[in-house]
């Protein structure tokens, strides 16, 4: 599992400031996963959808390295504000990698200062270890 993670945030690491996963949170992190460590995961179509499928393993606090972090965040879309949620993998010292404006580093709470397109402010769920992210089943 070590080498997972640590291949995962190298890879997510080696794009900081890169702009093109803005406005992708959930395609980033499973990016510097699957990219990373030659693998496929299943997850939802949003960070939401993710959270929703994980929420059985999710734990409070600061999130331990490698974890997927989970935010609640109303998105722009063409029928008005969506909860998409918002996203991240935690570097394991309080702070997360996440796609926000750009691939960026932030305090695990500090993410919730930050503002979306709608004006809304991302909320905390928690977080969902590697393990668990790595044992979701495809739906049929």
């Amino acid at each position: 599992m070590e080498k997972l993670t640590e291949n995962m945030i190298r890879w997510a690491e080696s794009i900081l400031g890169s702009t093109a996963y803005a406005g992708w949170c959930l395609a980033f992190i499973e990016d510097a996963l699957e990219i990373s460590n030659q693998i496929e995961i299943f997850g939802g179509d949003s960070a939401k959808e993710s959270y929703e499928l994980y929420k059985d393993a999710l734990r409070g606090g600061v999130p331990e390295r490698g974890a997927f972090v989970f935010y609640d965040c109303l998105c722009p879309s063409e029928n008005g504000p969506v909860n998409w949620g918002h996203c991240g993998v935690s570097l394991g010292d309080g702070r997360v990698i996440h796609a926000w404006d750009m691939v960026r580093i932030d305090d695990y709470l500090g993410i919730e200062k930050l503002t979306a397109l709608t004006g809304d402010h991302p909320k905390y769920l928690g977080w969902v270890a590697l393990e668990r992210v790595l044992h979701q089943k495809p739906s049929v």
